[in-house]
C-alpha cells in the first residue's frame, strides 16, 4: 500500500509551489512523481495538426517529485505523515500520523 494515491488532497511542501493544494490526478509510480491539479504548470508550444488546426501554447501540469507533497489530514486541515494501519476488519488503511484519522481517497 501506497502512503498516496490518485485523487488525494495534497500540499506542495517545498518549491516553486510551496502552500500550493491540489488533487493527485496521475501517479508516476516508475519515477516516483505524481501530477497534481494547478501545481508545476507549463507551456508548450504546438506546431498546428489534426487534432489542433490552430496550434498555439498549451498549458498543462508537469510531474512533481512526490517527495515534495504530503496529504492533507481530513481532521485537522494540515499536511500530515502518513502511516499504515490495520482497522477492526482486518483491512490495511492510512492514517494521519497525528490525528489518528483515516485518510480516503476521494476519487
Amino acid at each position: 500500500m501506497r502512503r498516496i494515491r490518485r485523487g488525494d488532497l495534497v500540499e506542495v511542501i517545498s518549491g516553486k509551489y510551496k502552500g500550493a493544494r491540489g488533487k493527485i490526478t496521475a501517479v508516476l509510480a516508475d519515477d516516483d512523481k505524481v501530477i497534481v491539479e494547478g501545481v508545476n504548470i507549463k507551456k508548450r508550444h504546438v506546431k498546428p495538426n489534426a487534432r489542433m488546426p490552430q496550434g498555439g501554447i498549451v498549458e498543462r501540469e508537469a510531474p512533481i517529485h512526490a517527495c515534495k507533497i504530503m496529504p492533507v489530514d481530513p481532521e485537522t486541515g494540515k499536511p500530515t505523515r502518513v502511516r499504515i494501519k490495520k482497522d477492526e476488519d482486518g483491512k490495511k488503511v492510512r492514517v494521519g500520523v497525528k490525528s489518528g484519522a483515516v485518510i480516503t481517497a476521494s476519487a
